[in-house]
C-alpha cells in the first residue's frame, strides 16, 4: 500500500498519459522506497527493467576486480533481456552493444502507440570504472530513444550525488536530455502515523517521534515494526538482538553508496559528536582528511544524500559554513548501536531512562524540527513568506557566559522567530532561571539583527507550555499536533 507520495505519483501518471518521449530521474536515499513506488504506479506496464548488482568486496586486484564487475553487470543485463522478450542472444562484450540489443528488443516489442516503460534502478552500480557505461546510455538514448514518442525510460538511484552529476547536470551527451527530475524524501512524522496505521502498529505520537528519532522516516526500517511490542521492545529487537536487521544496516549503507565508505563515515561520525556541526576546517582537523576538491565531492554527495546540512551560522559571513548532522538513523546508532556504543550499550529498554538517552533525544528532536520547517512554518501562519533557517552559537569566555539558540528562522517579513526546541513528556513550564536566560539570549540576538527586525519567542515543544508567572514569555507555542499536520 502506498503511503503519501501524491505529487509523484500524479506527475508520473501524467507523464505516462503523454505522447512525447520522457527521461525521469527518481533518485533518494536508500530505502526511501524508491523502487516500490515505481513498482505501485506501473505495475504491469513495465516493458523493461533491470536493476544495477550491488557493488562487492573483491579479493583480486583492482583492474581484474574492474574487469570482473564490468563482465558480471553485463551478463545479469542480457539475462534481464533474455527473460523480458529479447530471445536467444550472446552477453553484449560493451554498454554500446548491451543498449544496441536493448533497442532491439523494444522495437520487437512495440505496437507503435502503447506506452513502453524502461526502468534502470540503482544506475550507478553499472557504471563500473573504465566501463565505458554513460557512452552506450547517451547512445541509446540520444540516438534512439528521444526520437521515439511512447517511449518512458526512468533512472533510479540511491546514489544521488551520482544521479545529480551524471545525469541531471551531466555536461557531455545528455546535457539538459532529462524531463523530469523527481527526489524521493523520507516520509513526514504525518506519513510514519499513516504508515504504522495501515500496518495495524498502534503507537502514540510521543513514540512515534521517537521512533523517527531513531530511524527517520525511511520506509523500510519502519516495516520492522511489530504491532505486538513496545517502542523499547522494538528497538532492542530491531538493533540490540542477537542476529538484528539493523545492526549492520550503518556499514551497508555506506558501502553500497560510495566508491570510498570509510571517508565518508568518518565524516559522519565526526559530525556526530558536535550537535551545532563543524566548519569545513574543523572536519579536515578531526578527520585528518586531506584538503581538496574531492573533500568538496564528498561533502557536496552527503548533503545532496540527504545526510548532511549545510548553513551559515546566524548573524556569520558566508565564509563561517557549518556542516551538521541531520540523518536521524546514523546519529542515533553511532550514539547507541555502533561498535563504541556497544561497550556501554545492552539494551534499549534498560538505557532509554538515563541522562545520556535524555540528552540524545534534546538534540534529535532539533533535528525532527529541521526536518519539518514546512509545518512549523504553517503552525507560524508564514506558509507563503520567504525565510531562512538556521541555528546560532556563541562561546563563551571567562566575562560572559556562552550560548546556543536551536533554531532561528529569519523571515522577510521583518520578524526573527527565536526557536527554543523541547522534547519533553508533560507542558513545559518556564522558570525563572530559565526567563533570565531567554532575556540573555534575546539580547545577544538583538545585536546580530537588523535594526527593523523584531524577535519572536516561540517554542517548540512536546505538548505545549504550562501557564505560570512567565508563560508570556514565548510569543508562540508550537506542538507535537502541529508537527504532524500534512
Amino acid at each position: 500500500m502506498l503511503i503519501g507520495r501524491e505529487k509523484e505519483i500524479r506527475k508520473l501518471t501524467e507523464l505516462y498519459a503523454g505522447d512525447a518521449p520522457e527521461l525521469v530521474a527518481l533518485y533518494g536515499r536508500r530505502r526511501v522506497g524508491k523502487t516500490f513506488l515505481i513498482d505501485e504506479v506501473f505495475a504491469g506496464k513495465i516493458t523493461f527493467r533491470h536493476a544495477g548488482l550491488s557493488p562487492i568486496d573483491d579479493r583480486y586486484s583492482a583492474e581484474a576486480a574492474r574487469k570482473s564487475r564490468m563482465k558480471d553487470q553485463l551478463k545479469h543485463f542480457a539475462r534481464s533481456l533474455i527473460q523480458q522478450g529479447a530471445g536467444k542472444i550472446k552477453t553484449p562484450e560493451s554498454w554500446l552493444d548491451a543498449f544496441y540489443m536493448l533497442e532491439d528488443m523494444l522495437q520487437e516489442l512495440d505496437d507503435g502507440h502503447t506506452r513502453q516503460v524502461v526502468f534502470l534502478d540503482e544506475i550507478q552500480w553499472l557504471d563500473t570504472p573504465r566501463s565505458g557505461f554513460m557512452t552506450g546510455f547517451e547512445a541509446f538514448w540520444n540516438g534512439w530513444a528521444c526520437h521515439r514518442h511512447n517511449i518512458m525510460v526512468i533512472v533510479c538511484g540511491s546514489s544521488s550525488s551520482w544521479i545529480l552529476d551524471k545525469v541531471i547536470n551531466n555536461h557531455g551527451g545528455l546535457y539538459d536530455r532529462v524531463t523530469c527530475q523527481i527526489k524521493l524524501s523520507p516520509f513526514t512524522l504525518s506519513e510514519c502515523e499513516k504508515f504504522f496505521a495501515a500496518n495495524d502498529v498502534i503507537m502514540s505520537r510521543y513514540d512515534i517521534v521517537q521512533s523517527y528519532m531513531m530511524v527517520g522516516g525511511i520506509p523500510y526500517y519502519l516495516r520492522y515494526f511489530d504491532r505486538r511490542l513496545s517502542l523499547s521492545q522494538n528497538i532492542d529487537k530491531m538493533f540490540f538482538a542477537e542476529q538484528a536487521p539493523l545492526n549492520d544496516e550503518y556499514d551497508r549503507l555506506f558501502s553500497s553508496l560510495f566508491v570510498n565508505p570509510e571517508v565518508m563515515k568518518a565524516i559522519i561520525e565526526a559530525l556526530s559528536l558536535k550537535n551545532m556541526g563543524l566548519t569545513r576546517q574543523e572536519l579536515l582537523q578531526k578527520t585528518g582528511i586531506a584538503n581538496s576538491g574531492e573533500f568538496s565531492n564528498q561533502l557536496k554527495a552527503l548533503i545532496s544524500g540527504s545526510f548532511i546540512m549545510k548553513y551559515c551560522s546566524f548573524g556569520s559571513s558566508k565564509r563561517e559554513e557549518y556542516y551538521k548532522l541531520t540523518d536521524p538513523f546514523c546519529l542515533f546508532f553511532l550514539r547507541f548501536v555502533g561498535e563504541k556504543a556497544k561497550r556501554r550499550t545492552t539494551d534499549w529498554t534498560n538505557i532509554s531512562d538515563t541522562g545520556s538517552a535524555a540528552a540524545w533525544r534534546g538534540y534529535a528532536f532539533e533535528n525532527v524540527c529541521f526536518n519539518h520547517i514546512r509545518q512549523i512554518k504553517a503552525a507560524l501562519g508564514i506558509s507563503g513568506v520567504s525565510t531562512n533557517e538556521t541555528l546560532w552559537s556563541k562561546k563563551g569566555s571567562e566575562e560572559v557566559s556562552g550560548t546556543q539558540i536551536d533554531l532561528i528562522i529569519e523571515r522577510k517579513d521583518n520578524i526573527v522567530n527565536m526557536c527554543e526546541v523541547k522534547f519533553c513528556n508533560d507542558e513545559f513550564a518556564v522558570n525563572r532561571d530559565y526567563h533570565f536566560t531567554l532575556v540573555r539570549r534575546k539580547n545577544l540576538l538583538l545585536e546580530k539583527v537588523p535594526k527593523r527586525a523584531a524577535i519572536h519567542n516561540t517554542l517548540i515543544t512536546t505538548y505545549g507550555l504550562k501557564q505560570n508567572e512567565y508563560y508570556s514569555d514565548f510569543v508562540q507555542t508550537i506542538t507535537l499536533d502541529d508537527l504532524f499536520k500534512e
